[in-house]
């Protein structure tokens, strides 16, 4: 009887733990969730600075959640649209909210729009991703620009000027190219590196470490301006990559063209 009761509370922990190990990382994606909430708030609050660190924390939560599930084998449909549906508010919603509190409201109907393109261009993005999680891809790369980096770069726009003192309404327009320029390019076809085959459990050399160290080193330095620089890059990298591809084919055809003739 007693060994009954030992077996019965023995498969109780079990079960408990298991509910503990699907619950990590649906906790990763309601703090991101949070977060993105909290950046609405803070920006109908007029506060711009705390607005862009939420979006940041958001797309830092985000990055984790998907990694735990995958680390502890705990990836469900649940937290798959669970995942999805927190994106939309933390890198379709807050971005767009934030950036026209900021600086769009005061183009009327076009301020609106631009916010629009790209809260629009990110529920698209999303939705694309979705559809094509069991279709036979490039794992290494994105189809479009990623929602989360959208965010960033819209995020860390705001970050800036409020870091450097400038109104919203200064630099307006250039906020508009930026909310159309991430929602645009958020639905476009260009290739975008995903960064899916690091394996954080395989070991590395010793200087990728020390690169790490002096990334987090160089983002505390200043972290607006490192990291609104880094997702501009990266925003700008799937058009150099489209440019790069384009050139090589014009070069392949061209060398292929003279073969071609000299065996007639």
């Amino acid at each position: 009887m007693t060994e009954l009761l030992h077996r019965r509370n023995d498969k109780e922990r079990l079960r408990m733990r298991d509910r503990g190990i699907y619950l990590l990382p649906n906790l990763f994606t309601t703090g991101a969730l949070f977060a993105g909430f909290y950046a609405i708030v803070q920006a109908m609050n007029g506060r711009f600075e705390y607005a862009a660190v939420a979006i940041f924390i958001a797309m830092v939560l985000d990055g984790l959640d998907g990694r735990v599930a995958r680390m502890t084998h705990t990836q469900s449909a649940f937290g798959a649209e669970f995942d999805s549906l927190a994106d939309m508010v933390s890198f379709g919603v807050a971005p767009a909210l934030v950036i026209y509190e900021f600086a769009l409201q005061d183009l009327g109907k076009f301020g609106w729009i631009a916010a629009f393109v790209y809260c629009a261009g990110a529920a698209l993005r999303l939705a694309r991703f979705n559809t094509q999680l069991d279709v036979a891809t490039d794992k290494r790369f994105f189809q479009g620009l990623p929602s989360p980096s959208g965010a960033a770069l819209v995020a860390g726009f705001v970050w800036v000027m409020v870091e450097y003192g400038v109104a919203g309404d200064d630099v307006r327009w250039l906020a508009a190219v930026i909310a159309l320029f991430g929602g645009l390019t958020m639905v476009s076809n260009f290739r975008y590196y995903s960064g899916k085959e690091i394996n954080l459990r395989k070991s590395v050399p010793f200087f990728v470490i020390l690169l790490v160290m002096l990334a987090f080193i160089l983002v505390s330095t200043s972290p607006p301006e490192v990291l609104f620089g880094v997702f501009v890059l990266y925003g700008l990298s799937g058009y150099a990559d489209a440019v790069w591809r384009l050139v090589r084919r014009k070069k392949a055809a061209g060398t292929a063209a003279p073969l071609q003739g000299g065996g007639k």
